[in-house]
């Protein structure tokens, strides 16, 4: 168990900081100047799972959103205001939806767990479970999480592109494209679920295919 205090986060930032400025002079200062990521990821709070690091990205390099299970749904503000601001000002060109093997917000969904407060929250992966239950009572049981976890990902990939916000992107011929991702905490790869959206049309072909392949590979 970790016996770092909040004192040692202090220590640990300016020797992190003065590492970085050694390294790699006027760095911070560059950061400072501009803030052009081509990259939005959308992902789980779970601290396990660091859109950075796992992608191999530099600070400034991809704007992220975080949330319990990576959902992205109409009522929530915050997460499409996030969307809206990479989307009309950053202009990113790609963006991510990437849930994450193991995910204890899915879990939950999938057993119908009570955990609290979350549970609220954790209603949009239930409706992705009903959504998807003949196919994950098809599987056996000891894929039925992972499944999930990439079918919850593929559906979030929908509710962006249904979104007023990229509708109206491609409507004036923005390039984004979507992606829909899933990161394993076991081994740090990402797994492409084929789930990308170049722009308006073909969503349901798209869709369709995807959700057939997560069959494909938990029964292979």
């Amino acid at each position: 168990m970790s016996t770092t205090s909040i004192e040692d986060l202090f220590v640990h930032n300016r020797e992190w900081a003065a590492q970085v400025e050694r390294e790699r002079p006027g760095f911070f200062t560059g950061l400072m100047a501009q803030q052009k990521p081509k990259y939005m990821w959308i992902g789980c709070s779970d601290s396990r799972v660091p859109a950075n690091q796992i992608s191999g990205l530099e600070p400034g390099e991809v704007f992220v959103h975080r949330n319990v299970a990576n959902v992205v749904v109409p009522s929530d503000l915050n997460c499409l205001s996030t969307i809206q601001y990479s989307v009309d000002h950053l202009k990113v060109e790609h963006l991510m939806v990437v849930g994450h093997y193991g995910c204890g917000g899915v879990l939950a969904a999938l057993e119908g767990l009570r955990l609290g407060l979350v549970d609220n929250w954790t209603r949009h992966v239930r409706d992705v479970r009903d959504k998807h239950i003949k196919l994950l009572e098809s599987l056996s049981p000891q894929w039925r999480h992972d499944a999930l976890c990439e079918l919850n990902a593929i559906e979030q990939v929908v509710n962006v592109a249904q979104s007023t916000v990229l509708q109206d992107a491609w409507a004036r011929g923005q390039k984004i494209t979507l992606h829909g991702w899933c990161y394993s905490i076991k081994n740090g790869l990402i797994t492409n679920l084929e789930m990308t959206i170049p722009g308006i049309g073909g969503l349901g072909e798209v869709h369709a295919a995807a959700v057939d392949k997560v069959a494909q590979r938990k029964r292979d």
